[in-house]
């Protein structure tokens, strides 16, 4: 993106690792850039005084921080077997208190604030408090706080398998979202990206609470399947280095 935020480099990379052109307009699922946007409104929320990101909330023992920064000790339902089984053999995504027991019968990993273990479950919990808080869905979160300031036309909510039919991904267009228990959003490169540029130049959360944003946990060297030589995790950003960037 250049000063004028016109994007001047339409590319990706698949798995084959081979490069193609991209005309732009081109829906992508977000995946877990989902939970980048999840923070953006639980601290929005926050900015509010709804909220407190270092309270322990109501029946836990640990914080919204906690949750956002995957340091709330909680296990991740992407570890059960059923649940990768029934991922692979596209069932029905399972009633989402069925899948709580489930992640949760594995038991904590550690103390909250002692450990970090990327957890998509306490983004699900995290997604279900701000809800709660706003009351108002998490799909009219997204438009009110995010995309109608900014003009992003292409985000949309994913919650059923003709949602990502249109998506230049062939590996995502029999995938059911509701999978993704915290959201998954589409929309197009541009738009993650103005959304981006949008967040770290202050259009979206004020100085202090971007600031608290980008306080991040670190994880010390390279991840094994993961591009990052060294890095850390915020509240719902990844950063660090990939090979000399």
């Amino acid at each position: 993106m250049n000063k004028n935020q016109e994007i001047f480099s339409h590319r990706e990379t698949g798995p084959n690792l081979s490069v193609q052109r991209s005309s732009g307009a081109e829906v992508f699922p977000y995946w877990s850039f989902t939970k980048t946007v999840v923070a953006i409104c639980a601290l929005k929320i926050v900015e509010l005084g709804k909220l407190d990101l270092d309270e322990h909330l109501a029946d836990h023992d640990f914080s919204l921080r906690q949750l956002l920064n995957h340091t709330a000790g909680l296990p991740d339902y992407y570890s059960l077997p059923g649940y990768r089984k029934a991922v692979a053999n596209d069932e029905e995504p399972w009633p989402a208190e069925h899948l709580f027991n489930a992640t949760m019968a594995q038991g904590s990993l550690f103390t909250p604030g002692e450990g970090w273990a990327y957890s998509n479950l306490g983004y699900m919990l995290a997604r279900d408090l701000i809800e709660d808080v706003a009351g108002s869905s998490f799909s009219n979160l997204v438009s009110e706080m995010i995309c109608d300031p900014l003009g992003l036309d292409s985000i949309e909510l994913a919650t059923a398998r003709k949602h990502l039919s249109r998506v230049h991904w062939d590996g995502a267009k029999r995938y059911h979202p509701g999978w993704v228990y915290h959201g998954c959003l589409t929309g197009t490169a541009a738009d993650a990206a103005r959304l981006l540029h949008a967040l770290f130049t202050g259009r979206l959360l004020n100085a202090v609470t971007l600031e608290q944003m980008l306080i991040r946990h670190p994880l010390g060297g390279a991840i094994e399947g993961r591009p990052w030589t060294k890095c850390g995790y915020a509240s719902g950003l990844m950063s660090g280095r990939c090979g000399r960037v």
